[in-house]
């Protein structure tokens, strides 16, 4: 008779050391091994738990506190971004982010850039006018600017690519430098753009990581969540009281397609990472197009800094055509295979002009287009804005 097989090994360790990223993203957040139990975890529909006595921490209770439908993303993002404590999921990444915001005394100093995501700055300026807060904006890619807004701050918000002009922020820099000037700093880095796999702010300083889980992490472009990551347990705490009473959840479906996206991040994040490289460089050479923005490109100003920062240069990427707005405009509308719409992340490439929204910052220029390349083949992408460039070119 054989030896029984041996117990397999924990899911975040394999032989003594950790587990790469592309590794993490289909092994973490699994069900206990035993015989007949399912390899991805259930659905648990329900708005409450049993229980009896008195409540104590750790206890369900209720489906506004916890449901064990969210504990595998938030292990599995946790894990990804080098946090041991789990992840916090929320209803929208607007819902992490005034979560992240509460952690600003009243009266505090938010340092903020000047381009981020436009609801977080439309929020950061509400609760501004309200006198919840002082707010400073500074351009994340001129660190010393950044270092001198910093005096006597509670906050220092950045998002690095910023969006929608991917300009790259010094993360090790500016960390220790809001450090360094107040002990009592808090760092939250919105890490969308890049994810865990090319960028891990944790390891850099930063307090708290969000993510609009919406986009890469999901990835399919039918989901709204956010997330928050942070590996101090009082902060997160105080993020959980704030998702428990503000009722800020994710519903049990929702984080089960996150999960589910999340299996297949790494394979996304190659494939139209190297198609936005691609994009990037045959864009640059066209006659028609008057600039680019991609931390890839080697003439881009944040290429030397995302090079050493980073693990990649991400899927997004901008440009400019010649002819202004309204080019830009008629470029879009002509594209076949590229669909116009907000919004990035997703399996399908989707492009848009940004200052068709209201509120985006007057600093981004009228004819950008800010292009999240998908997984499609890398030519026929090309051949759809080239057609496009070229019927430009003919009026």
């Amino acid at each position: 008779m054989s030896s029984p097989e041996a117990p397999p090994p924990p899911a975040d360790r394999l032989a003594g050391a950790p587990l790469a990223p592309d590794t993490l993203v289909v092994s973490a957040g699994r069900p206990a091994r035993r015989h007949d139990a399912p390899v991805n975890p259930p659905i648990v529909v329900s708005s409450t738990f049993h229980g009896s006595g008195q409540v104590v921490d750790g206890d369900r209770a209720y489906g506004r506190y916890s449901n064990p439908s969210w504990d595998p993303f938030e292990e599995a993002l946790a894990g990804l971004e080098g946090s041991e404590l789990p992840g916090l999921l929320y209803a929208s990444g607007l819902a992490a982010a005034s979560a992240a915001l509460s952690l600003v005394p009243h009266g505090g100093v938010v340092v903020i850039p000047r381009h981020a995501y436009q609801g977080v700055l439309v929020m950061a300026a509400e609760l501004a006018a309200a006198g919840r807060f002082e707010l400073r904006y500074v351009d994340v890619a001129e660190t010393d600017q950044v270092i001198a807004a910093l005096a006597g701050a509670d906050l220092l918000w950045l998002e690095s690519p910023t969006n929608p002009l991917l300009e790259i922020a010094d993360l090790p820099t500016l960390v220790r430098a809001a450090k360094q000037l107040n002990p009592a700093a808090l760092v939250i880095v919105d890490n969308t753009f890049a994810t865990p796999l090319l960028q891990r702010p944790l390891e850099h300083g930063a307090d708290v990581v969000l993510h609009s889980v919406t986009k890469y992490l999901a990835g399919h472009s039918d989901v709204v969540l956010g997330a928050l990551v942070t590996p101090d347990p009082d902060l997160r705490e105080r993020l959980l009281h704030h998702r428990s009473i503000h009722g800020g959840i994710a519903g049990p479906f929702e984080a089960w397609l996150a999960l589910r996206g999340l299996r297949t991040l790494a394979v996304r994040i190659e494939r139209s990472q190297a198609t936005a490289g691609l994009l990037a460089q045959r864009l640059s050479e066209h006659p028609a197009v008057r600039s680019v923005r991609y931390p890839g490109l080697a003439a881009d100003p944040g290429h030397a800094r995302a090079a050493a920062q980073m693990g990649g240069f991400g899927s997004v990427l901008g440009f400019e055509p010649v002819g202004g707005a309204a080019a830009a405009d008629a470029l879009v509308e002509r594209l076949r295979l590229w669909t116009p719409a907000t919004s990035l992340g997703g399996v399908e490439s989707l492009i848009e002009r940004r200052r068709r929204h209201a509120n985006e910052p007057e600093t981004v220029p009228e004819a950008l287009l800010r292009l999240s390349v998908g997984i499609e083949n890398a030519e026929d992408l090309w051949t759809d804005l080239r057609q496009s460039l070229a019927n430009s070119q003919t009026r």
